[in-house]
């Protein structure tokens, strides 16, 4: 007879993260402290989410509260889900490696996109550091000021930290970018079907530099388009 043990603890480890190392250490029979139930029951979680896609128990985001955000100066909501996914970089700061470097920088670029080019509030609806936090900006809900009046409604726009322009972002902070993004169309905030454009399709810049840019290229939902005078 199994346990009651055994499907309590599969239960609380399937509302935690158990990484995918763990799953590989433990299946080649290198975990030899723990009981044979508990073996069994981490054993049974790895199976049920080696083949799911990134969610939000991968996800580090850190809060507007937790980096130190100012309040904004208004906000206007976003009417989700919404069709479209910006991709940027920040250019300036280049890559941050660590949760306080990356804290700073955010708030680097709040205090210049609201104090230099007066906009409301940070840009983007989400940054993300190279060590793969994401840093919540104005969030799923809000409108953005990250790709001009004609996209900014309809549109969830993402920054990776760094300068791009000849250079990849880490894989951390790629791996987190998708997840992120799978986590909007979980929680309804984008449609399924979305398209993914680089900044530099819909606006005139060199935006999300070069190097990344040609990677984007080829993420699912990616789509060619001209950025022509609106």
């Amino acid at each position: 007879m199994v346990p009651l043990a055994f499907y309590y603890f599969r239960e609380t480890l399937k509302h935690s993260y158990v990484p995918k190392t763990t799953c590989w250490i433990i299946a080649m029979g290198k975990v030899v402290h723990f009981g044979v139930w508990i073996v069994l029951a981490i054993l049974a979680v790895c199976v049920e989410s080696m083949g799911s896609p990134p969610g939000e128990s991968e996800l580090t985001i850190i809060t507007r509260a937790q980096w130190g955000a100012r309040q904004p100066k208004s906000r206007a909501n976003l009417t989700s889900p919404v069709p479209y996914v910006i991709i940027h970089h920040s250019y300036e700061p280049d890559v941050c490696l660590n949760r306080s470097q990356c804290e700073k920088y955010v708030r680097g670029i709040q205090n210049f996109h609201m104090d230099t080019r007066g906009w409301d509030d940070i840009g983007y609806n989400f940054l993300v550091g190279g060590n793969g936090d994401v840093f919540e900006g104005r969030g799923w809900g809000v409108k953005g000021a990250q790709a001009g009046p004609d996209w900014n409604n309809r549109s969830i726009g993402i920054c990776f930290i760094g300068d791009f322009t000849d250079k990849l972002p880490p894989k951390e902070a790629i791996t987190a970018g998708k997840a992120l993004i799978q986590l909007g169309v979980d929680k309804k905030k984008l449609v399924a079907n979305y398209t993914l454009y680089g900044h530099r399709q819909v606006r005139p810049t060199e935006c999300p530099g070069n190097e990344f840019f040609n990677l984007v290229t080829h993420w699912d939902h990616w789509e060619p388009r001209n950025y022509t005078a609106e």
